[in-house]
């Protein structure tokens, strides 16, 4: 592997517009199913469901314990072997310590708000969110990214933040055993 193609990965990673465009297709579909809350309840949940829309290995691996068809995912061959972003064992399991970041770039582009109520956290689209994620899930660079997020929020999203951190660690039970900060290797 040369040293640019590293770099290359690197600089995708750090760069803050892959993620908010992955968590407002998220959000996007959150706000599309039908149920009386779209907001979604919690960092730590929208983390989850994060982790399971930004690792298509890992999203097959759910859908299995969920007795579902893994073809379902459409993971490409070329995912499998991909130089993944890293993520990190934290406190509540799968987490990047930029969630909050993101989240805060979201609701300054008025894409997005944020609502606390008591201790719970409710992430929510906006109109003008709904209109840019609108056109990114039209966009053929968004479209695997469009149909894993609707792919999550119909299989999980209708779980609590408890009962889709129990999934995660029933599913993933390595990640109990990790050390917090310590990259998660999937």
């Amino acid at each position: 592997m040369s040293l640019n193609l590293i770099r290359a990965v690197a600089r995708a990673e750090n760069n803050d517009d892959v993620h908010l465009g992955r968590l407002l297709l998220l959000l996007f579909e959150a706000s599309n199913r039908n149920s009386r809350n779209k907001a979604i309840e919690g960092i730590t949940k929208l983390a989850k469901l994060d982790f399971l829309l930004r690792y298509p290995n890992c999203l097959e691996r759910a859908l299995v314990a969920v007795n579902k068809n893994t073809e379902l995912a459409n993971v490409q061959s070329y995912e499998r072997t991909t130089i993944e972003a890293k993520m990190i064992r934290f406190k509540y399991g799968p987490w990047d310590a930029r969630y909050r970041r993101w989240l805060s770039l979201l609701a300054s582009y008025d894409l997005i708000t944020i609502e606390a109520r008591g201790r719970t956290v409710y992430i929510e689209i906006t109109s003008k969110g709904q209109e840019v994620a609108g056109q990114f899930s039209a966009s053929p660079a968004y479209s695997d990214i469009h149909a894993r997020s609707h792919l999550v929020i119909r299989m999980f999203g209708s779980m609590s933040a408890t009962a889709i951190k129990d999934f995660v660690y029933r599913v993933f039970p390595e990640l109990e055993t990790m050390k917090w900060g310590e990259d998660i290797l999937l």
